[in-house]
């Protein structure tokens, strides 16, 4: 099951067509119980357990999607964000911080 958090549902909105259709495609595949690696996917322990960040990309450029899968079955998407360097902006792992503390039992 996806659980996207409503402030992260407006962020998603405003990623471009062909990124929104890689996304959808590869929470179908988190969905289906598949793991994803790099370079699509890596951890993000700085944000907390079980979170990871997609990497997708177009030629508008790169994007970051926070998502945690905290319960067995459920993958809560947390943040969505435009990646300017190829590091994690630390405000982007605070928000995603905060809202992982939104949805984590």
């Amino acid at each position: 099951m996806i659980v996207v958090l409503k402030a992260c549902h407006r962020e998603l909105q405003i990623l471009p067509t062909a990124v929104r259709g890689d996304l959808a495609d590869a929470l179908a595949r988190l969905d289906a119980g598949l793991r994803l690696a790099m370079p699509l996917s890596r951890p993000m322990p700085a944000v907390g357990t079980g979170v990871h960040e997609l990497r997708l990309k177009d030629r508008s450029g790169q994007y970051g999607i926070i998502y945690a899968m905290i319960e067995r079955g459920r993958i809560y998407v947390l943040h969505s964000f435009k990646k300017t360097t190829e590091v994690t902006p630390q405000r982007n792992i605070e928000l995603a911080r905060r809202r992982l503390k939104e949805v984590r039992p």
